[in-house]
């Protein structure tokens, strides 16, 4: 399979494109920059230059590829972002139509419902903590109905591994800032996780055969946030502290940071891993924080 990818270089982008050529498919990759062109060429992939706001260049790489995987987002652009994806996947997923072609799309496991163990067959919270990236699901899922093997694949808010800059990494960092490692309240909010070797190899059964409509969950588990504050302080030496919700904002110095760290959205992934055969294999986040990269320089790797 000719596959083009959005979000390459990103922070999973390259475990997807090298888990998509390993298996023997071609891929093209959209590039922002030289680097990012480089970063993919060494990978094996065929970059195309332009951005997410280049519609006329989704809509080339579309119609020359059999399957679409669309990972990248603009998180830094609020006002924006939703209109922003909304344009990219309406201009990624129209060459398809009638041809039945995958398009598979990336949403997160935060657009959930919170306090309860949720499925793929549950609706999201369209109030919630990701509501934002509900719009692009909803847009993704109705190329079904077009002709279009559309599929939606939630990461958990932790996709771990080597040199990861996301949630854990900024925790770890504001721990050593502050001396001290925090939970909210009593600790006991669950956070979904999933190596991202395991999510290369979801995104790649997501393309092969889910089935048309099909909404995913890429998490392989649900770990309990003072767990993680704990292992942090003890691998830092510092001590743990419990944090008011009032407390959180000052202390993480960010409020969505505040929410998300407080955040309890456990979700499952059965459904995902009976119907595609998905196993994930790699270590767990807890095994990731003890063994792997986060804590080995004087700042988060």
């Amino acid at each position: 399979m000719h596959v083009f990818v959005t979000g390459g270089t990103g922070q999973t982008g390259p475990a997807v494109v090298a888990e998509l050529i390993a298996a023997g498919h071609t891929v093209t990759g959209l590039a922002r920059s030289d680097a990012a062109a480089a970063r993919l060429e060494a990978l094996g992939a065929t970059p195309i230059r332009g951005s997410l706001t280049d519609l006329d260049v989704l809509r080339r790489g579309a119609e020359a590829a059999d399957g679409i995987l669309h990972m990248a987002y603009d998180f830094f652009d609020p006002d924006n972002r939703v209109q922003l994806d909304l344009a990219a996947i309406e201009a990624l997923g129209r060459p398809l139509e009638g041809s039945g072609r995958p398009l598979v799309i990336t949403s997160g496991t935060a657009v959930m419902p919170a306090g309860r163990v949720t499925t793929e067959k549950d609706e999201p919270d369209r109030n919630g903590l990701a509501a934002y990236r509900i719009a692009g699901e909803d847009a993704a899922l109705d190329f079904a109905g077009r002709g279009v093997r559309a599929v939606v694949v939630r990461l958990a808010p932790t996709v771990h591994g080597p040199q990861d800059r996301g949630f854990i990494h900024m925790f770890i960092d504001t721990t050593r800032k502050a001396g001290v490692s925090a939970y909210v309240e009593d600790g006991s909010n669950r956070w979904p996780a999933v190596h991202r070797l395991d999510a290369a190899v979801l995104f790649r059964l997501a393309l092969e055969k889910a089935p048309t409509g099909s909404v995913l969950h890429g998490a392989s588990e649900n770990v309990v946030f003072k767990d993680i504050a704990e292992l942090v302080a003890r691998r830092l030496g510092l001590p743990t502290v419990s944090l008011a919700p009032e407390e959180a904002e000052p202390f993480f110095e960010n409020p969505f940071l505040a929410k998300v760290y407080g955040y309890d959205g456990p979700v499952s992934s059965t459904y995902t891993q009976e119907l595609l055969g998905w196993s994930p294999k790699h270590p767990t986040l807890l095994e990731d924080i003890e063994h792997g990269d986060y804590l080995t320089t004087g700042s988060a790797a």
